[in-house]
């Protein structure tokens, strides 16, 4: 196992959760017709990703739901935290 792989994997599964976790929020504040056809493109994209990441080797696999699983509660952590204000 390339243990570089598997970071650089890390990377794009955590990237991969961001972008669908952006999309998905502004498909939510779309008309009805707009949100369901947003949302079928996107599971189609993934599941093409999912596919495509399942065919190559193992160290890209283990990378990317590694990086895919860490991502959110990561990603709420930061969205807690308490923010220093400015100037003082």
């Amino acid at each position: 196992m390339d243990v570089l792989t598997v970071l650089a994997s890390a990377g794009f599964g955590s990237t991969m959760y961001l972008t669908t976790l952006s999309t998905v929020s502004r498909l939510n504040q779309q008309a009805s017709r707009t949100k369901v056809a947003g949302l079928v493109v996107v599971g189609m994209v993934l599941c093409a990703l999912i596919g495509t990441i399942a065919n190559a080797s193992e160290s890209v696999v283990i990378g990317f739901v590694v990086g895919a699983g860490i991502t959110p509660p990561v990603h709420r952590w930061i969205l807690q935290r308490p923010r220093a204000v400015a100037g003082h």
